[in-house]
């Protein structure tokens, strides 16, 4: 690896396709959806509040990190179209960086052309959004980033030593999307199973829904579904926590579902907070779609905080979710949008705490086999020193 801590391209915001900028080793990545997510194996930080790419050091304060927002605006602008920097790439060469790392393959193309120019391996990570959405949909937004994302990703597929993906759902959708068969690797995203310990069960029978309020997140199913709930069990309570472009009508359609009273709308909390959160409720629900765009999920994080928390999920047969959450073992799927089927397994579990414990206790046991990050971190590690 790099004599210096490996410089990490971070994630895109998939909510405004800006190139993003993360520190490496920092807090963990913040989810497009707006809501901190867990720990990934690369450890990569919350996007830079500048929303251009950057390359960082150990820590987001560390004072060896580089930004291309630090150069001023016409340099920013310039990178963001052109993808070309002299003095980040001569930045990166002085701090004897020996591999780099991107998060979503917007991340990559703009890593490519510094890569070549250093001699050194670039990883990339796709997660979801970057190898689902359409590409004429990428195209249609003339966002800058996506633009070039399209229109360079044959130099990404050409650049790129190795492309990680989040679950083999990805990997099928990155092969769709022509990225090399031969250097997919799939290496999910671990969660910390020491910081996140098992939780008491909870008397309340309350559901909490972890996502940015976008289509794909599918709340309105969950508030369509929970309305049908509370008929059945009058006590739940359906807690949101997230924000989004999606907020204010997903509030109207709680209102005119009348169930505005059991539900409450948190908006983006603390990954403290949000695990917290997890602690005091009965189960995690995760009914995603597949957007108008394609986009999908890759292998949500929270599920697997949820698990290791000992919560059971209800998610959708969606993207990787299935990966991780097997029906009537430690948690239940239904096909996507199927608000009745929803229903029925929300309230199933809500009436039944022992079932819930059961599951729970199944999930944590999958996330300590399989999505430890410790072992996760260690692939990865081994992953960089096979590109050496």
């Amino acid at each position: 690896m790099a004599r210096d801590p490996v410089p990490s391209l971070p994630r895109t915001d998939a909510a405004d396709g800006a190139p993003g900028a993360a520190p490496t080793g920092a807090a963990p990545p913040a989810d497009p959806t707006g809501v901190p997510a867990a720990s990934d194996p690369a450890g990569v930080g919350a996007s830079d509040p500048a929303g251009v790419p950057a390359f960082s050091g150990r820590a987001r304060s560390a004072p060896d990190s580089v930004s291309v927002a630090d150069f001023g605006r016409a340099a920013v602008l310039r990178y963001t179209l052109t993808r070309r920097s002299d003095r980040l790439r001569r930045l990166l060469a002085e701090r004897g960086t020996a591999l780099l790392h991107a998060h979503f393959g917007v991340e990559g193309v703009y890593a490519a052309p510094v890569a070549r120019a250093l001699g050194v391996p670039l990883v990339t990570t796709l997660h979801g959004f970057d190898v689902t959405v359409t590409k004429s949909r990428l195209l249609a937004s003339r966002k800058p980033s996506w633009v070039n994302y399209v229109a360079w990703r044959g130099e990404l597929f050409d650049t790129g030593a190795s492309f990680v993906c989040v679950s083999e759902h990805i990997r099928r959708k990155a092969l769709d999307w022509g990225y090399p068969a031969d250097r997919l690797v799939v290496l999910p995203t671990g969660v910390d199973v020491d910081l996140i310990p098992p939780a008491d069960p909870v008397e309340t029978p309350r559901i909490l829904h972890i996502a940015r309020l976008v289509e794909k997140k599918g709340t309105a199913d969950l508030l369509r579904a929970f309305a049908v709930v509370r008929r059945a069990v009058p006590g739940a309570e359906l807690v949101i926590v997230g924000d989004g472009p999606l907020r204010e009508p997903l509030d109207g359609l709680a209102r005119e579902l009348d169930v505005s009273a059991a539900v409450r709308f948190l908006g983006a909390r603390t990954h403290t907070e949000t695990l917290d959160w997890l602690r005091r409720s009965r189960l995690l629900c995760q009914p995603s779609v597949t957007a108008a765009s394609g986009d999908q999920e890759g292998l949500p994080t929270v599920l697997l905080e949820a698990a290791a928390t000992g919560r059971p999920v209800v998610g959708t047969t969606h993207g990787g979710i299935a990966e991780a959450v097997t029906d009537g073992e430690n948690g239940f799927l239904v096909a996507e949008r199927d608000v009745a089927a929803l229903a029925d397994r929300l309230t199933v579990l809500l009436r039944d705490p022992q079932l819930c414990q059961r599951f729970g206790e199944a999930g944590r046991q999958t996330v300590v086999e399989r999505y430890n990050l410790r072992r996760q971190t260690e692939k990865l590690e081994s992953l960089y020193r096979s590109l050496r």
